[in-house]
């Protein structure tokens, strides 16, 4: 009864050791699933972060922006670290990384980046 019992026992792990596959297999939907979560998420935001950073850095005296906490205003003076910010009866200092963007000043509203189309 007891050797039965073993070989049976062994049998059962000899069939699940053959039905075990290619382990490399198992991390082929894993591999896909990164690759997907890259170019729809990492890389389209790296890709807006560098247009920021870009834009701030191409900053010059008489451009209208907007500020972070949505302030619109015409930039009087430039510094490497801040900018001094006309908002209509007062200056203010804002630090560079606090301007989200460029301003349209017909309308106010933020200025959509150029898009070259080929017709």
């Amino acid at each position: 009864m007891f050797s039965t019992s073993v070989a049976y026992a062994m049998g059962a792990g000899a069939e699940a050791g053959a039905q075990g596959g290619n382990p490399i297999m198992s991390f082929v939907p894993l591999i896909l699933m990164f690759a997907i979560f890259y170019f729809m998420l990492i890389r389209p935001q790296q890709k807006k972060a560098k247009e920021h950073r870009e834009m701030l850095g191409n900053l010059k005296k008489g451009d209208r922006v907007i500020t972070g906490g949505g302030l619109y205003g015409c930039i009087v003076e430039v510094s490497d670290e801040w900018l001094s910010v006309d908002l209509g009866q007062t200056v203010v200092k804002v630090g560079r990384g606090f301007i989200s963007g460029l301003a349209d000043p017909k309308n106010g509203k933020k200025e959509e980046p150029a898009k070259d189309s080929k017709k």
